[in-house]
């Protein structure tokens, strides 16, 4: 079984910055990708930002040049600093992380952690 463990969420004022961390229990080098999803209040879960073992990033439009995606392979580890941050980032932030067995993909999600834009 794999956990992802999240942490880094909190409150913000518009314009600052958070940096999440996401804590794989296993070799981040396993998973095809590792990347962040948030889910807004009311609305459906959206990807944010991917990472694949290759090194291809992947951002929504809304977060490009403010939100930054990178790996420690070293520390299984992946995180997201998230820079001029504004209230329509407001949402529970999902690390992801993909297997793929050769046949299907297998997502694992961790538990989620609140980012909270407001003045």
């Amino acid at each position: 079984q794999v956990q992802l463990v999240e942490s880094g969420g909190g409150l913000v004022q518009p314009g600052g910055s958070l940096r999440l961390s996401c804590a794989a229990s296993r070799s981040i080098n396993e998973f095809n990708s590792m990347g962040w999803y948030r889910r807004a209040p009311g609305k459906e879960r959206e990807l944010v930002a991917t990472s694949t073992n290759g090194g291809t990033t992947n951002y929504a439009d809304s977060v490009k040049g403010r939100f930054t995606i990178s790996r420690d392979n070293a520390k299984n580890t992946v995180c997201l600093q998230m820079n001029s941050l504004k209230p329509e980032d407001t949402a529970v932030y999902y690390c992801n992380a993909v297997y793929w067995n050769g046949a299907s993909y297998f997502p694992y999600w961790g538990q989620g952690t609140q980012v909270t834009v407001s003045s």
